[in-house]
């Protein structure tokens, strides 16, 4: 009958990262434990003084074809597959002279840093690990009488484990690395995959995120949440609370946004359920905090806030009055920190620079949805102007900055600016003009003079009812995609009223 508990007797080493390794060795001395190698770590743990046995003293194989073929080889594999309590199993192992091994310690070639350095096609290759990956299938699918440690992130686990136990392990520890292990071959074999298709010929989606937290709950108290994804390359948190589900969809929004405005001036931009209820640029951080509070001071509270440069004292001070949740900046002064950790549980977040993928996955019916993330900006270079009337450079420079904005607010949506600050927006309307209303109406509340003003659209005018509106509220410039066949109608009213309009052929749809 199947034990559930063993001790080892012997134990398989073959690892590409020696770090961490000694103190494991060591420990199989002390239990006396025997000891498998080949390879580098062969000569690692002879050059620490202790007995270790050849994997070729045992296949009677020399390793071949460059180290390509080392541990591929019935001895081998059948020391890891055989059944303990299978009689043929056992028979078989004296048959053929075949250590049982009790214990796999396999890594796998750094496949995805390889990829990452920009190797050569021919370095990325040779990194495709063959003999560890088999490995660590082999010894994990043979958990009742084998323990697999496919990663050196659990030598210390294991090494704790076999020092409580003096080399004695419970099924349930074995199970759980395989688990460990299956998640580590299958990570790899996804990122050769996508390596692989990267042109996308295969229409075929693997995603593999390794690292994962679970959050306090999802986008209400009844559901269930989780990040997937190292947040650690992307964050240092300075103080405050975990970051929940919502302010995680806030900060992925607040972050998207800023990089618009990475190389401009200081830059500051409130959100509120992922669209910006503020954002002006100006020459101090300070006063485009102060300007973007000033969007709306009321959807502010309990925001997220970002900048796009370090947050001195001065505006330190400005931001400790506002109740929000989450400040995210590339740094912060130290008298900053100090005011900011007044309020023990708001998120202070210091960004880094950081890839973002390049593609956006969300569920949808019985399966997902995937595209390339819009990373079109609209540029001067690419606007029509198809108005008599021409915009100033000024009116160019906040037509620019609201379209920026434009493209990452809920459809439909209309974003009225002035002088670099954000007026009002109409964000996930129904209808188009309904947005254009709700941006006046939203921008006359807050005492701000639309004349001047500019307007942007996230697609085109099918009438010319925007238009119309939007000029009788004093806006004087429109940027919007073009492309409808009534295009000429809007073109018309602007003709006939001073309007200066240009198109930039691109829509942003944001849903």
């Amino acid at each position: 009958m199947q034990m559930s508990t063993k001790k080892a007797k012997s134990a398989l080493i073959s690892v590409f990262h020696k770090e961490g390794l000694e103190p494991i060795v060591r420990k199989f001395k002390d239990l006396g434990i025997t000891i498998y190698s080949t390879g580098g770590t062969e000569k690692f743990i002879k050059e620490l003084g202790i007995e270790v046995v050849p994997v070729e003293k045992v296949t009677s194989y020399p390793a071949i074809l460059g180290g390509r073929v080392k541990t591929l080889h019935p001895k081998v594999f059948g020391g890891i597959l055989n059944r303990q309590d299978n009689e043929s199993d056992i028979a078989q192992l004296e048959e053929f002279q075949i250590p049982q091994l009790d214990i796999v310690i396999v890594d796998l070639y750094p496949f995805e840093k390889t990829v990452a350095s920009g190797a050569s096609e021919e370095d990325i290759i040779e990194k495709i690990d063959i003999g560890g990956i088999s490995l660590i299938r082999a010894a994990a699918k043979n958990y009742k009488d084998v323990l697999c440690v496919s990663s050196m992130e659990d030598y210390g686990e294991f090494l704790a484990l076999i020092s409580s136990g003096n080399g004695t392990t419970k099924m349930e520890d074995r199970k759980k690395f395989a688990t460990k292990a299956f998640n580590v071959s299958s990570h790899y074999d996804t990122a050769i995959f996508n390596y692989f298709n990267k042109t996308h010929e295969q229409a075929a989606l693997k995603i593999s995120e390794t690292k994962g937290k679970v959050l306090r709950y999802g986008e209400n108290p009844h559901q269930k949440g989780f990040f997937f994804g190292d947040l650690d390359a992307m964050f240092t948190k300075l103080h405050g609370k975990e970051l929940s589900y919502n302010n995680l969809l806030d900060v992925d929004a607040a972050v998207n946004l800023m990089a618009e405005f990475k190389k401009d001036a200081p830059t500051f931009a409130i959100l509120k359920h992922n669209n910006a209820c503020g954002l002006a640029t100006r020459d101090s951080i300070q006063q485009a905090y102060i300007d973007a509070l000033a969007g709306d001071p009321v959807s502010a509270f309990g925001g997220v806030l970002i900048s796009n440069v370090e947050i001195d004292a001065a505006t330190a001070k400005e931001i400790h009055e506002l109740f929000c949740e989450v400040v995210i900046a590339p740094s912060y002064a130290g008298a900053a920190i100090d005011i900011l950790k007044g309020k023990k549980n708001r998120i202070l977040l210091v960004q880094h620079e950081t890839a973002l993928p390049e593609t956006g996955i969300r569920t949808c019916l019985n399966g997902v949805l995937v595209q390339d993330k819009d990373q079109k900006t609209d540029l001067e270079s690419d606007l029509q102007y198809v108005t008599d009337k021409r915009p100033s450079k000024k009116e160019l420079e906040d037509l620019i900055f609201a379209s920026k904005l434009c493209k990452h607010t809920k459809s439909n949506t209309i974003v009225l600016t002035k002088n670099k600050q954000l007026c009002a927006s109409g964000t996930g309307q129904t209808s188009r003009v309904d947005a254009l209303n709700q941006a006046i109406h939203k921008a006359k509340s807050f005492h701000f003079d639309l004349n001047g003003a500019v307007m942007a659209s996230d697609a085109f005018f099918p009438f010319p009812d925007c238009v119309e509106i939007a000029h009788k509220s004093g806006i004087s410039c429109v940027i919007q995609p073009g492309g409808s066949i009534k295009d000429q109608l809007s073109i018309d009213y602007c003709n006939q009223n001073g309007i200066a309009m240009v198109m930039t052929g691109t829509r942003h749809f944001k849903h």
